[in-house]
């Protein structure tokens, strides 16, 4: 009998209809046991009818309390013959707290040193006469080489180029300086050249090293890849890079670095002082990722003791005035721009371009109260006198200015007026050059690309449509690089990642929708967003200039010219609209201090509530003590280079020996989901994400699955899997790395001693899925939910909010689940509040793993997490799995502190209790256990 089958019939099966008469029955006996009513009906239902007492007010406020009230989720019963077994292992000898000599030693020096001691040994870098002389030489024969000169001609074409004496007395001048410039003028590949060649010319090429940041892996690989062509070198000899699971690295002196941002902070784990760098330039900074806030802080302080440090900012559009005040008003330099001119449209001239109409239909839910706000704000103040005036002069038709006035018009993503212009560019614009589409995301690339496919109006022989999104096939977008042939026009729709992060080289045409979807993080809800917001001034110059890279270009926005006066001037610092627990980890591992006071120096100080909500997680995980130190485990997950819940949840691994399917698990919610989704194939995809999570009812097995089969295969054979399970080959070839990556750094660690993560030593229990879920609690909470209702399934947070499962989950459209209580590890509002992955867990994981642990006697209650979470449980059972949950818990202490290799084909006194443990909150799925479900209706 399948696992399914055999909990319908314990159970009973749940229909959207209703349930059978098996799950009525344990239903009304679980109520009546939780809600402790007499058979005469003397003490009220908890979740019954109020009492018949109450009137008018008093009525109201009995159900505002009740609803305050955790509900019980089940029944935990422990059967004697298993209380016994534990009993004999609580018996036996404890385990002491002691920290072994070597981890001691690395802990204490952590949590007791100050970044400011460190600072203190700062030193420069030595000249090496020898090498001065080598790498002049070689200079000398450089100058040349043939291929050498033929790229130093591109290169003296470049804006950047001619004023190389400026940027080179620049730097020698100050300590820091800023450097802005269009895209296309060579600053991020020449600037790093002009140091170094100036330093070597001189006589002092061993005195120079230089870093360049870049804020994406690729750019940090593309770019050393191009310097390295320019100067007719090799790769890795005065060029190198170094990103996450890769790098080529040049000699350590007269050479240039590009790397990650986040590279360069762990560099400074070790050497704070960076005494071995003599250059900063962190490019692309007006992205304003955590990491790049982070460092030009913390720089501050360096260059105190550093003053022989230079640090160049740069980016395409810079807000100088912001940063140049933030490092004492530090010099800036604008270098001019290499594109051609743009003619600029707003929407008013769409209108009129395309004689557009509204449809009878809206294209988005608008309320009153939207438009009530509009009025009196924007459409008040602004439009309406610029639509006046347009009357007044009669620039636009009447129709025109109608529907300039009307809110809806801009409220949402008007893909009417998108296909409406595409249409008309192609039937009234000579030009054959290509248009690219600027679009929101998945959803409206996919619906616009659908009606010009279906509409007949762009042929295949004469139209090339090429939709650019990260879950779709690369194969498929390659093609945006390449020219169509004669006669066929290439038309893009691409989100925001065609601003900066790829160029297309022939686009003459852009059409600007005016917003960009971005996730920002709310600490009062403790929410994380996926809408759609006004795009800032920046991105929109960014997009513009797209259209002149080869001639000049045309730009259509799709806000009005009054809009552009309200728009924002740059888009919110990430800092400001995301989570903050790796970013305190990285304090406390640079030994900056309290969390608020560093974060308080940053350019955009985040929201003080943000900070709390982290250090909150950070305690419930317990890699925070009270006093905000980093505890053993905070310094393990501080050193791992991954979000804390998935840090915790592989040491977990280690620890229960299941660590394949963990790191699995743990690589693909930190870097990225391998399945893609081609345009007009999701139900195939839906079907094919079913078929692998395997009835396991979980999307973190789903991934493990996924890529165990994928490792299982020969080459051949693992391309047409993922062709047929729609998977990306290189994203799971990137998973393989970073479970790679981890072994690397558990053994450092001493938690393992090879760095196979397939050794079986590290795998004794990777088969048991109960386990697996179990310790993917033990990594997640408090991300826990429970599922409600009996018609329909609707999930609640520990929170209290209303969530239900993205369609992309496999749970979506399951009407049966064995348990109502599940770990997730994203929670994003869009449309609705959804949960991206799940799984369904039981009671005792949650119980075991989590935090705020009570027992109620007189209501015979377990309660968790400050009573959010309550399960009905004899006096006995609580004092069983209390006193093992304390053993387990002095053992995991001892363990993280003693960080040692566990063999569970070994028999010993560590084994037993893990093993007692592993047999406890696993026997709810093998049935050991009876729950009693609640009708939370």
């Amino acid at each position: 009998m399948s696992e399914s089958n055999k909990y319908k019939r314990k159970y009973g099966r749940f229909r959207r209809g209703g349930g059978d008469g098996g799950f009525k029955k344990t239903f009304k006996q679980t109520q009546s046991q939780s809600d402790g009513n007499n058979e005469d009906g003397e003490q009220p239902r908890p979740y019954g009818k109020h009492p018949g007492n109450l009137r008018g007010k008093a009525i109201g406020l009995y159900y505002a309390a009740r609803a305050k009230q955790a509900r019980v989720v089940a029944e935990v019963v422990l059967p004697e013959s298993r209380r016994m077994k534990i009993s004999e292992v609580l018996e036996r000898e404890n385990y002491t707290q002691n920290l072994n000599a070597s981890f001691k030693e690395k802990y204490e020096n952590l949590i007791s040193g100050r970044i400011e001691d460190k600072l203190e040994a700062a030193e420069e870098i030595q000249p090496s006469p020898t090498l001065d002389a080598d790498l002049k030489l070689e200079f000398e024969k450089r100058r040349t080489s043939a291929k050498y000169l033929n790229m130093l001609d591109f290169r003296k074409k470049l804006p950047s180029y001619k004023l190389k004496t400026e940027i080179i007395e620049m730097i020698a001048a100050n300590h820091v300086i800023l450097l802005s410039g269009e895209t296309g003028c060579g600053k991020t590949t020449q600037v790093a050249q002009f140091i170094l060649d100036d330093y070597v010319e001189k006589g002092k090429g061993s005195c120079c090293r230089i870093v360049c940041t870049q804020p994406r892996r690729i750019s940090a690989i593309s770019v050393a890849e191009r310097v390295a062509v320019e100067r007719a070198e090799s790769l890795g000899v005065g060029v190198g890079y170094q990103i996450r699971l890769e790098k080529v690295m040049p000699r350590e002196k007269g050479s240039i670095l590009f790397c990650t941002t986040g590279v360069i902070l762990r560099l400074m784990e070790g050497d704070p002082c960076l005494n071995k760098v003599s250059h900063i330039i962190i490019d692309e900074i007006h992205e304003r990722s955590i990491h790049s806030d982070f460092l030009i802080t913390l720089l501050k302080d360096v260059l105190v003791k550093r003053p022989n440090l230079k640090v160049i900012l740069m980016s395409a559009t810079l807000n100088a005035e912001k940063f140049s005040a933030y490092f004492n008003n530090c010099p800036h330099l604008n270098i001019p721009g290499f594109t051609f001119p743009v003619q600029e449209f707003y929407l008013e001239d769409v209108l009129m371009k395309t004689n557009f109409c509204m449809s009878s239909e809206p294209f988005k839910k608008y309320t009153w109260r939207d438009r009530k706000r509009d009025k009196d704000d924007f459409y008040t103040s602004f439009m309406e006198p610029y639509v006046r005036q347009l009357e007044a002069n009669k620039t636009c038709s009447a129709k025109v200015c109608a529907i300039l006035r009307d809110p809806q018009l801009e409220a949402g993503v008007n893909m009417d007026l998108i296909f409406a212009l595409i249409v008309n560019i192609c039937e009234t614009e000579r030009d054959p050059g290509a248009i690219l589409v600027f679009l929101t995301g998945f959803v409206e690339i996919s619906s616009l690309n659908q009606r010009m496919e279906t509409c007949g109006k762009f042929p295949s022989n004469k139209f090339l449509i090429v939709p650019i999104h990260s879950q779709m096939p690369t194969v498929n977008q390659r093609q945006v690089f390449d020219r169509p042939p004669p006669g066929v026009r290439k038309i893009v729709l691409s989100t925001n990642i065609a601003e900066t992060s790829i160029t297309i080289d022939d686009v003459v045409f852009v059409i600007d929708c005016g917003k960009i979807k971005y996730t920002d993080y709310d600490p009062q809800t403790n929410n994380y967003t996926l809408q759609a917001h006004w795009v800032a001034l920046a991105n929109a110059d960014q997009r513009r200039g797209r259209a002149g890279r080869v001639q000049p270009g045309v730009c259509y926005h799709l806000f009005s010219r009054p809009r552009r006066f309200v728009l924002e001037k740059y888009q919110k610092a990430e800092i400001l609209r995301t989570r903050l627990e790796n970013t305190i980890l990285t304090i406390k591992v640079l030994q900056i201090g309290t969390a608020a006071e560093f974060l308080s120096k940053l350019i955009d100080s985040p929201n003080p509530d943000a900070i709390a909500v982290s250090i909150d997680l950070l305690q419930r995980m317990n890699a925070l003590d009270e006093n905000e130190n980093l505890t053993p485990l905070g310094y393990h997950l501080a050193y791992l280079p991954i979000a804390p819940q998935m840090g915790k949840m592989v040491i977990f691994g280690v620890l229960f020996s299941c660590l394949d399917p963990v790191l699995s698990v743990a690589a693909s919610l930190d870097f990225k989901d391998a399945f893609l989704l081609p345009l007009g194939k999701e139900r195939e995809v839906e079907q094919k994400r079913r078929e692998l999570s395997n009835g396991l009812y979980s999307d973190h097995l789903l991934l493990y699955n996924a890529l165990k089969m994928f490792e299982s295969q020969s080459h051949y054979d693992a391309n047409q899997f993922c062709w047929k399970y729609f998977l990306s080959p290189s994203i799971l070839m990137q998973l393989q790395k970073m479970k790679k990556q981890f072994m690397e750094y558990l053994l450092d660690m001493n938690f393992v001693d090879s760095t196979n993560y397939k050794d079986p030593d590290f795998n004794y229990n990777s088969r048991n899925v109960s386990l697996i879920k179990a310790v993917l609690c033990a990594g997640l909470y408090p991300n826990v939910g429970t599922l409600r209702g009996k018609k329909r399934f609707i999930g609640r947070t520990l929170e209290g909010q209303k969530v239900d499962w993205h369609l992309k989950s496999v749970l979506a459209k399951e009407i049966y689940f064995p348990s109502r209580l599940f770990v997730y590890y994203l929670k994003l509002q869009s449309s609705k509040r959804f949960i991206h992955d799940a799984t369904i867990v039981y009671p005792l994981p949650i119980i075991f793993f989590g935090d705020k642990y009570s027992y109620d006697q007189e209501n015979t209650t377990l309660n968790l997490a400050g009573e959010k979470l309550k399960f009905k449980c004899s006096e006995e059972t609580n004092t069983t799995i209390k006193q093992l949950r304390d053993r387990l818990n002095m053992f995991l202490e001892y363990k993280i502190s003693n960080p040692g290799v566990i063999k569970w084909s070994w028999e010993n006194n560590e084994i037993s209790v893990l093993r007692a443990v592993m047999e406890l909150i696993t026997s709810e799925e093998m049935g050991d256990l009876s729950l009693g479900y609640e009708d939370f209706d």
